[in-house]
């Protein structure tokens, strides 16, 4: 068979096309690729996104400005890419990109991320699919952000060096939340067609499988206790009302139909805008058999809002029961309910745990954390 030489170079020159094209159109790209070309690499962060506005996006933003600014440690964002290069310094928005190491653990590369949950028992093959790699991998890993000392434990539990895993909770920023009067309450319930007499409890997590409707619920995140508990409160509380922020909450949004609970679900564009959801409650509940944070901890704290929650994520080290807030065990519905009704019927601890919750949130927004931060960058990136 003879060899078409014409055919071979039409062909590269159509591969040559395609890659500049690429790099035309995807100026980040083209920047981010270059970088592993310098001379001294690691001498910023690249920050790889997941492509989506959520949880993880937005810890980037806050950690790029309200952080490393303060710090003066350059960084990048990877823009559409979700991959890192090799030659630099890249922090990965979550442990799930563990689901295909080779892919993402590049050579010569520093690999930075956060590990907030995913117990080796979870029945999520993906989380166990990830600590597994972990165990195999953690020696082509830099820097492991755990959110709490619990998970902290398990990542040491893979025999990675401990030098690497830095415990540094997911924080909060001060200048979203507020705490409300009864006026400033008053309006926001006004704002968001919420009944002024209301008990309005928040729930402001996702809690759904995947992006869509979420009716098949993430059962990590104890939808299935917070209806339980809800069916317990409406026979005590007859102006019961839920509030719902957040993406896929189709299983509570039933749940709450089948037990004729009033409730308002309004996921805002803006997350900066949340606090004004937090002005709207008497009690903001935690449920979960699992958790990183969730962020909404520290966000009702802020907001001198009451805070019941299960003794899961950053909870077990921040929350004080009676102090700052009310934990109770893991699917204790009777608990969660009790809590609750403790909270609305007991003014003055109610009092001193608005309170002390104020000065835990203050204790914890992203500038407090910054001598935190401080140790994790160091080594990984050059100064």
């Amino acid at each position: 068979m003879l060899f078409n030489f014409d055919e071979e170079i039409g062909k590269d020159i159509q591969i040559l096309k395609m890659a500049q094209d690429l790099l035309y159109n995807n100026p980040s790209l083209c920047r981010n690729l270059l970088a592993s070309f310098r001379c001294n690499p690691y001498r910023d962060v690249l920050f790889v996104s997941e492509g989506m506005d959520w949880v993880t996006n937005r810890e980037i933003k806050c950690l790029t400005e309200d952080v490393l600014e303060n710090l003066g440690i350059s960084w990048r964002l990877s823009g559409p890419q979700k991959i890192g290069f090799a030659r630099q310094a890249v922090f990965y928005p979550s442990v799930y990109f563990l689901r295909r190491p080779q892919l993402y653990l590049l050579p010569k590369a520093r690999i930075a991320f956060p590990y907030y949950h995913g117990y080796p028992d979870t029945q999520n093959p993906m989380m166990k699919k990830c600590y597994n790699n972990l165990k195999k991998y953690h020696h082509r890993v830099t820097r492991i952000q755990a959110s709490h000392s619990y998970m902290r434990d398990i990542i040491l539990d893979t025999g990675i060096e401990p030098s690497k895993v830095h415990l540094i909770p997911i924080a909060t920023r001060g200048e979203f939340f507020s705490v409300a009067d009864a006026d400033k309450k008053a309006k926001a319930r006004e704002r968001y067609s919420i009944p002024q007499s209301g008990v309005v409890i928040g729930s402001f997590q996702k809690d759904g499988d995947g992006w869509g409707d979420g009716m098949t619920p993430k059962m990590v995140k104890g939808p299935d206790i917070f209806l339980k508990t809800v069916a317990i409160l409406k026979d005590s509380l007859p102006e019961l009302f839920i509030l719902l922020s957040g993406p896929a909450r189709g299983y509570v949004k039933k749940g709450l139909d089948e037990l004729s609970v009033p409730y308002q679900h309004i996921y805002l564009e803006d997350y900066s805008e949340i606090g004004q959801l937090y002005n709207c409650l008497d009690v903001y509940m935690v449920t979960s058999r699992q958790e990183g944070g969730p962020k909404a901890i520290l966000e009702s704290l802020a907001s001198g809002v009451p805070l019941v929650t299960t003794r899961v994520g950053q909870a077990m080290d921040m929350v004080k029961n009676e102090h700052n807030g009310m934990m109770i065990d893991v699917e204790d519905i009777e608990a969660l309910a009790d809590a609750v009704m403790k909270i609305l019927s007991d003014s003055q601890l109610r009092q001193k745990m608005i309170q002390n919750g104020i000065n835990t949130a203050a204790e914890n927004t992203y500038s407090a954390h910054t001598p935190l931060w401080k140790e994790f960058f160091k080594g990984f990136i050059d100064s």
